[in-house]
């Protein structure tokens, strides 16, 4: 959150505060005077009765009978006023909070996927014009070479537009499952080998052990983006060489996926927070937050929509263990 929207929402927050209390005070302050009103009326009517009236205690009685009941009529109505008012002002407040917050993950987002936009026009663009200007048609490794550049980025591009739009469908419900039966160790392989050329940059050792039955009816297309994103985030997020252990288990039921990484792991604050959408765990610079805050909402969405779990294990600077559970067959 910038140094704009924290002094804009402190600003909001004191005057809802103290508007609040204001509103408080007044309901006390009703209270106080009914309760001095009743106890006049009721003294009032005391003075006006006659010692020698033989009905004399009986309505004195009733007058501090009824004057009790007013009070209890006023002390529970006042109670039900405070009580109501509190719980509407916190809702109010925690949903203001909220929308303030998704505004600025919004805004972070779009500066962040903007920037990821236009790297890779910009890149193709440059190699395009490489080729046209500086003869590489000749040099075959060289037009290789910029050919090379420009699908990956192309490649890039169209995951990052993909990842959009598969989230925007989950969210409005259009996306319905296409189930099929499949070994999910055949995905967590055909992964680890579409992202070999990753591995090798970030010089990462993966290792896959497998245990049990891991055959279910699934999604295959989705479950396939689930392990891309969990191993480009276990990828991404490290300071050091990136040591990553995917485990698999099947039993009558479910079949668990389970990657574990030696990343730079969650803060304990954000780890409730990590699958909801646009949100990137802060680093004080939006510029340098990794990610789009996009491939944990979208994994979740997926796992949701298996009726499955997902789970996250973590500890800063301690790496993190992101656990899905799959059923084996369609509900």
């Amino acid at each position: 959150m910038d140094v704009f929207t924290k002094k804009r929402l402190a600003v909001a927050s004191i005057v809802y505060w103290l508007l609040l209390f204001y509103i408080v005070a007044a309901l006390i302050w009703w209270f106080i005077a009914l309760e001095k009103q009743n106890h006049l009326a009721a003294a009032y009517k005391i003075s006006e009765l006659k010692m020698d009236d033989p009905a004399f205690q009986t309505k004195f009685q009733d007058i501090v009978e009824a004057r009790h009941i007013k009070d209890i009529q006023y002390i529970g109505e006042g109670s039900i006023f405070l009580i109501v008012i509190l719980t509407a002002s916190i809702f109010v407040y925690q949903a203001v909070r909220r929308q303030i917050r998704l505004q600025n993950q919004q805004e972070n987002f779009m500066m962040a996927i903007t920037h990821e936009l236009k790297t890779p026009i910009a890149t193709v663009g440059v190699a395009i014009e490489a080729l046209k200007n500086f003869n590489a048609m000749e040099d075959p490794r060289r037009t290789k070479e910029y050919l090379d550049i420009s699908s990956n980025e192309l490649q890039r591009l169209s995951l990052l537009v993909d990842k959009v739009l598969k989230l925007s469908m989950f969210e409005k419900k259009e996306i319905d499952l296409q189930y099929e039966t499949f070994d999910l160790r055949e995905v967590v392989d055909e992964v680890i080998a579409s992202m070999r050329l990753q591995i090798e940059k970030y010089r990462a050792v993966v290792s896959v052990t497998q245990r049990g039955n891991t055959n279910l009816q699934a999604d295959r297309l989705h479950l396939l983006s689930v392990v891309f994103n969990l191993l480009d985030n276990a990828l991404k997020y490290s300071n050091v060489q990136p040591v990553i252990d995917i485990g698999l288990e099947g039993d009558n039921d479910t079949v668990q996926l389970r990657i574990t990484d030696n990343g730079i792991g969650i803060a304990p604050e954000y780890r409730n927070k990590i699958f909801e959408k646009f949100f990137r765990i802060p680093t004080g610079n939006t510029h340098n937050t990794k990610g789009y805050g996009l491939g944990l909402s979208y994994v979740a969405h997926v796992v949701q929509k298996h009726d499955g779990k997902i789970s996250v294990d973590s500890k800063l600077a301690g790496g993190t263990t992101i656990t899905i559970s799959i059923p084996k067959s369609k509900a």
